[in-house]
């Protein structure tokens, strides 16, 4: 594989700071620029990362070896990560969009049997090739709006063979797809329509049957639940919770998005990784997520969608909770793959900065999904994981909203975009 130089980036982002762990406060604007910045990337890792007069010093010798990119007024950041996606669905339903517009809210439809019921009866029908080819389509898009590692959960099965069945997708995608695919088994999105009633002995069945079985074949890194009134109790919750750790899964939940459910409370107290969604969470929730050190993974392209009042990202960063952003691409609440957008809404909707959000989207996203270590970062070593965009500056990439600025992105040193 040939050497590629990128050389005279108006700003290289490498995130490098001196912060340990996923960034709070302050740290989130600490994005480690380089002005006038080279990279030097061989056998798809970052070798070299400065200004492009340090390395040219370095590798001038070798500079017919390589691929020289000249991105002389462009800006370049490490892949962006989306760390709350639900990618593998079948069919589509914006059928349920106009009558959210004509009135209905998100859970008087999904009461009506539509909602995550309908996917769940699309997933079901779906071969595991329509979902592979249609999952296939999604990622290729994410790549294309700079996204180089993707989580993504089941929970449009609702019975044990389907859930297995996106789990089992998600893993032949991460073997032949360039982006990354982290898989989160959620098997607790919602309560199938057969148990209706008998919610209790449906959280028995996950808990007996599905969390054995996706641990058996080694399917998923964390287990997550939608902790909602009409969804899951958190009693119930913190079961599920508790007996995929049992099974070495990792807690994450959806939590307080449709009413304060002291769903952020629970996150901190089963020490989950992550909480999803946050819109009404409480003082005495976020306060205790900054205690555990639980990442708040907010949504606010989901937000705009549902036409619902944003989380307050400003309150739970002053308050010293570490905060990612995530598209939560999904066919009911928000079918969309670009994170530049969403960076854009966290600054619009959430009083994010443009720092802030570019944080979100790369170091602290990968910390919510365990992939500190190989996403969110340019520094030597590391995979190269890169974005080229078309602007000078990451003011400049928030500022100019809803639009696309990628110019190239390389995973792992190869370049698909």
């Amino acid at each position: 594989m040939m050497p590629i130089w990128i050389k005279h980036a108006s700003q290289l982002v490498t995130m490098i700071s001196s912060a340990p762990g996923p960034r709070t406060g302050s740290e989130m604007s600490e994005l480690g620029i380089i002005e006038d910045g080279s990279l030097w990337i061989e056998d798809g890792k970052v070798i070299r990362a400065g200004t492009t007069e340090q390395l040219e010093q370095e590798f001038t010798e070798r500079a017919s070896e390589a691929e020289i990119i000249d991105a002389k007024g462009q800006l370049v950041t490490p892949g962006l990560v989306d760390p709350h996606t639900h990618v593998v669905y079948g069919g589509t339903r914006e059928v349920e969009f106009e009558k959210r517009l004509e009135g209905a809210s998100y859970m008087e439809i999904m009461n009506a049997g539509g909602g995550i019921h309908a996917t769940s009866s699309m997933t079901r029908e779906a071969t595991e090739k329509e979902l592979l080819e249609q999952t296939t389509k999604r990622l290729n898009s994410f790549l294309k709006h700079g996204v180089t590692t993707v989580e993504g959960k089941s929970g449009y099965g609702l019975n044990t063979e389907t859930e297995l069945k996106q789990l089992r997708v998600m893993k032949k995608l991460n073997e032949t797809h360039p982006i990354d695919l982290i898989p989160t088994f959620m098997g607790a999105h919602a309560v199938p329509k057969e148990y209706k009633g008998r919610e209790d002995e449906y959280v028995t069945h996950i808990i007996e049957d599905m969390i054995p079985k996706v641990a058996e074949e080694n399917l998923a890194r964390f287990n997550d639940v939608f902790c909602e009134k009409n969804v899951f109790t958190p009693e119930q919750s913190e079961r599920i919770l508790e007996a995929g750790k049992a099974y070495g899964l990792i807690p994450k939940i959806h939590a307080d998005e449709i009413e304060p459910y002291k769903g952020a409370e629970l996150a901190a107290k089963v020490g989950a990784i992550s909480a999803e969604h946050l819109l009404k969470a409480s003082d005495e929730g976020i306060h205790a997520m900054a205690d555990s050190g639980t990442i708040a993974c907010l949504l606010p392209a989901t937000a705009l969608y549902l036409r619902e009042e944003a989380a307050n990202a400003r309150k739970m960063i002053d308050a010293g909770v570490p905060v990612a952003i995530s598209t939560d691409c999904n066919p009911g609440s928000s079918p969309t793959t670009s994170m530049p957008l969403v960076m854009n809404l966290a600054c619009i909707l959430m009083r994010m900065t443009p720092a802030e959000a570019l944080s979100a989207a790369t170091i602290n996203a990968a910390w919510a999904i365990g992939e500190e270590q190989n996403a969110g970062i340019i520094d030597a070593g590391r995979n190269a994981d890169i974005v080229l965009w078309d602007v000078p500056s990451y003011q400049m990439l928030q500022y100019a909203f809803g639009v696309n600025h990628v110019k190239a992105v390389w995973k792992k040193g190869v370049r698909f975009v």
